[in-house]
């Protein structure tokens, strides 16, 4: 029991909770809208899009959302020293932190390239540690 909602175990094993929806199950409005603008969708997009040749504002933005959405990312470019050993790995990060101090990249894009770089840091780790093994296991034998 979590707080005063019992659990209930359904069939695929997860938990459900009453009150809660499941996870891309459309509720009963959405439903409903959806059942009213059947068969009207080729009406309402033509008209959406008169309105917006008119220069409606609204209508306008809508019409240029779906022909153009806004970009989630941008491909950036700054300059990041390669990475060869983790050696390299204080050069990369203080690359990235200059890059913000300099406004050439947002919080944001270096904390994803961080990720980035942390995976290709764990990569190189991995290899080197292969390379060890291999190395005293030939020694061994």
């Amino acid at each position: 029991m979590i707080g005063n909602v019992k659990q209930r175990k359904i069939r695929s094993g997860s938990i459900w909770q009453p009150g809660r929806q499941a996870k891309g199950a459309r509720n009963h409005t959405t439903r409903a809208v959806e059942a009213l603008l059947d068969g009207e969708a080729a009406a309402l997009t033509r008209k959406a899009i008169e309105l917006a040749l008119d220069g409606d504002g609204p209508a306008l933005r809508l019409c240029l959302d779906r022909l153009l959405p806004p970009r989630k990312d941008r491909p950036v470019t700054f300059a990041l020293p390669p990475i060869v050993t983790t050696d390299d790995l204080p050069k990369a990060t203080g690359a990235i932190v200059a890059a913000v101090a300099a406004g050439e990249l947002t919080p944001a894009e270096a904390a994803e390239i961080s990720k980035t770089l942390d995976v290709h840091v764990r990569a190189i780790e991995a290899t080197e540690l292969h390379r060890r093994m291999a190395a005293l296991e030939a020694r061994g034998t």
